[in-house]
């Protein structure tokens, strides 16, 4: 198996704690700030995994908001 990103993983562990009703749909992520805090990586290593859980529909942003669970992830 080939080696993972580290964005791929903190993508899959965000997914990981929204399945286990760590994060409810409908409620907000950590910021940018506190996900980088968390995982110890930089700004652009969190905006990769955020985008992943984007185009996978998990997620949604709203600018100058933040990302929110969609109400039915990934559907």
């Amino acid at each position: 198996m080939p080696p993972r990103y580290r964005y791929e993983e903190i993508a899959d562990d965000i997914l990981q704690r929204i399945r286990a009703g760590e994060f409810l749909p409908g409620s907000r992520l950590p910021s940018r700030r506190e996900l980088t805090a968390h995982y110890d990586v930089t700004e652009p290593v969190i905006d990769r995994a955020m985008q992943i859980l984007r185009i996978k529909e998990i997620t949604e942003t709203l600018p100058g908001v933040g990302v929110f669970v969609r109400d039915e992830p990934g559907r």
